[in-house]
């Protein structure tokens, strides 16, 4: 890439293409030289030539090349699965070797000269005006004649080399990103503070996650294990697929709000209070329905008896309680302890000043009874 001036303040990079044998150029314009620019560079340069070369030769940018090496390069995960989507071959040219590739080299300056001086003393106020001024510049650049033989780039690229490339795929590459996560207790991965469910056999194992922009994919030792429809918006949101559920979880998979609170009513009114609770402390109430499930599951554990004492007694100390102040009461056992009777304050007081002698005659004090 090389940088062109889209205004005084800011700069940006010219990705440049070419074809070995016609020197057929491609040139787009990007804000900055990342991975995800590099791709959709390749993307556009393929549609724009109408199909694939066999082999790539790119530069050793670390956006596409993970290790530099004379014999035995690393191409970057992403920038190899978009040689394999198109049925390419990545050889990455050797370091400091303008030899393996003198046409793109010697474009980059014809480029330099034809395409980006011509533009020099225009002004864009966008990534997409520049590209449409390029755009319009690589048609003519493409056209041109040569100097010294017949025909033009474009001519020798219809006679030559067209029919030699790879056929388009029928679905274009999507560009990706990878991450790791560990599926948690509830079966779920944590993606971008986004939930996608796993098949539960798999809880405690570390998942490889692709992202594209409207799917993610689940991989466990290099197997696809799922994929989801990718969440937007609002952190939080959870996508769980039901076969994933464990058995006991699976009779709860369709319920909703109102099957909760008739259950909790089942149990008794404090806990059907609880319930209402829970489900009324988010603003979107399917957000509360892992809350629920757990209440629901405690009811299981315990019998319907500890499970109404328990809310009973978290009652007694807010009047909010959610799940974990439930299960901590079950867990210590104090839906067992009863509660004692309330004492008024005026009683309470003597006590406490008949016990600590407190309070001391007229006798102590030297004085008349």
């Amino acid at each position: 890439m090389t940088r062109i001036r889209e205004t005084e303040w800011k700069r940006r990079y010219v990705f440049v293409g070419v074809l070995s044998s016609s020197r057929y150029a491609y040139v787009e314009a990007f804000s900055d030289q990342d991975q995800e620019s590099r791709l959709t560079a390749h993307v556009n340069m393929f549609r724009y030539f109408g199909g694939v070369p066999r082999i790539l030769v790119p530069d050793n940018l670390k956006t596409g090349i993970t290790r530099a090496d004379r014999y035995d390069p690393v191409i970057n995960r992403v920038y190899r699965e978009l040689a394999e989507h198109y049925g390419t071959a990545v050889i990455p040219a050797r370091v400091r070797k303008p030899r393996d590739k003198p046409n793109a080299e010697g474009t980059v300056g014809i480029v330099t000269t034809w395409i980006l001086a011509a533009l020099r003393d225009r002004v864009f106020f966008s990534i997409r005006e520049l590209n449409e001024g390029i755009a319009e510049k690589l048609e003519r650049f493409n056209a041109k004649p040569f100097q010294k033989k017949e025909g033009s780039r474009l001519d020798a690229f219809l006679a030559e080399e067209k029919a030699a490339l790879l056929p388009l795929p029928e679905i274009p590459y999507e560009l990706s990103s990878w991450k790791k996560a560990i599926a948690d207790k509830s079966y779920h991965v944590s993606v971008e503070k986004m939930l996608y469910s796993v098949p539960y056999e798999y809880i405690g194992h570390e998942m490889e996650i692709r992202l594209t922009r409207n799917v993610v994919e689940i991989f466990f030792d290099g197997q696809r294990v799922c994929s989801h429809t990718r969440l937007r918006g609002r952190p939080g949101q959870c996508s769980t697929v039901p076969s994933h559920m464990p058995p006991e979880h699976r009779k709860y998979s369709l319920w909703d709000g109102s099957r909760f609170v008739s259950w909790a009513e089942d149990v008794g009114p404090h806990t059907a209070v609880v319930m209402r609770g829970i489900l009324s402390a988010h603003a979107v109430e399917q957000q509360s329905y892992r809350s629920c499930y757990g209440l629901v599951r405690l009811g299981d554990t315990c019998s319907f008896e500890r499970l109404e004492a328990a809310c009973e007694k978290a009652l007694l100390y807010t009047p909010r309680p959610g799940y974990r102040n439930v299960k901590t009461i079950l867990t210590t056992g104090q839906d067992r302890v009863k509660t004692s009777p309330a004492v008024p304050e005026t009683a309470r007081q003597d006590k406490d000043s008949e016990s600590y002698g407190l309070v001391r005659g007229a006798e102590y004090h030297g004085g008349k009874k």
